[in-house]
């Protein structure tokens, strides 16, 4: 007898194995991963969501601190063909439902041809179907946790030094930890500042680039970030990944749109049209930009098209849709980084309007 059930929008419920107890809810979305897992359950950009591997064993090669994005899970649930003892016991240890023994190719299936869908799961040795349909019914869409930055940023500026070669005031939406490394690694000092920081509170950190990170949920709901976008535009050189790059070009002019089931896994190819070298990348977003705006497309996903990176000599702005910094890999883009460094201006910036 199943001791764990999966209910899905489309009014199917799915039986599997309990690993990790609980009950919870959250929008269905796929990783086609097969390594990182570490980093996937800890990346900040995964909260409000239930993450199924499509790879059918996750855990193999345990699970160390020293790889994790965040100090804690972040997803709301975690589905797989099979984990492993390790993964199970940390996810136990998280209070994090989590489930095996189901046919993950048919949630990847039903999610890649009807959408990220409303989910519930149910699991522990009281669990019955009705109590993951009930999680399933009170699963609000993504684009209503209005407020979903206050669960992933930081709530007061902090510093990591490298050497003094550049000040980056970076815009805590979600930041994966290794956005940060990338930057000190190559000597920048970087003042992480909350989600709904004020222009006037980046115009004290007097910085010579503004770093818009990655995050969940819908960019239109970063209102404070768009503001502070807007008030420095022109005036300070700015970068932004992921939910970053669609903040940015919303705050221009531009507008961004939900994707049907988004881009997640460690395989997506990327053109650059001025190069026409095309790079694997990793990728986690469920948004995308529709209308660019005054910003330039350089790069475009090579499966669908999508906006992948853009530019603009004028305002200084170069942004990515995908993770250069991605752990475990691909680093085929890590020069974004040395990019964004050469933004850096020695005079100090003009102040917010």
């Amino acid at each position: 007898m199943s001791d764990a059930y999966i209910a899905l929008a489309d009014g199917r419920v799915l039986e599997a194995r309990a690993r990790a107890p609980g009950r919870t809810r959250g929008e269905l979305v796929f990783t086609t991963a097969y390594t990182g897992y570490e980093e996937s359950l800890t990346d900040p950009s995964y909260a409000e969501q239930i993450l199924t591997f499509s790879y059918p064993l996750i855990g193999n090669y345990g699970v160390r601190s020293e790889r994790f994005e965040s100090e804690s899970v972040q997803p709301r649930a975690a589905i797989a063909r099979e984990l492993t003892d390790d993964v199970a016991e940390w996810l136990a240890d998280e209070d994090v439902p989590a489930v095996d023994h189901v046919d993950t190719r048919e949630i990847v299936t039903t999610v890649r041809e009807e959408g990220a869908m409303a989910c519930g799961i149910a699991a522990g040795p009281d669990a019955t179907p009705e109590d993951a349909v009930e999680e399933m019914e009170a699963c609000e869409p993504m684009s209503d946790h209005v407020d979903i930055g206050a669960q992933v940023s930081v709530t007061e500026t902090t510093v990591y030094e490298g050497d003094g070669v550049a000040d980056v005031a970076l815009l805590d939406c979600g930041a994966k930890g290794s956005i940060i490394s990338s930057l000190t690694e190559r000597g920048a000092d970087v003042h992480v500042l909350p989600y709904d920081s004020t222009p006037e509170d980046v115009a004290d950190v007097d910085p010579d680039v503004l770093f818009v990170s990655n995050g969940p949920g819908d960019p239109e709901n970063f209102i404070a970030a768009q503001a502070v976008v807007d008030a420095f535009a022109g005036d300070l050189p700015m970068a932004g990944i992921c939910l970053g790059q669609q903040v940015i070009t919303s705050a221009l002019g531009g507008s961004t749109e939900k994707m049907a089931f988004g881009h997640r896994g460690v395989n997506q190819p990327v053109k650059d049209l001025r190069t026409e070298k095309v790079v694997m990348t990793t990728q986690n977003h469920g948004y995308t930009v529709a209308d660019t705006g005054p910003l330039e497309v350089t790069q475009v996903n090579v499966n669908d098209d999508t906006v992948e990176g853009l530019d603009s000599e004028e305002l200084d702005v170069i942004t990515r849709q995908y993770h250069p910094e991605a752990n475990p890999g691909p680093h085929d883009s890590l020069g974004f980084f040395d990019e964004v460094l050469e933004l850096a201006r020695s005079e100090p910036p003009v102040a917010a309007d």
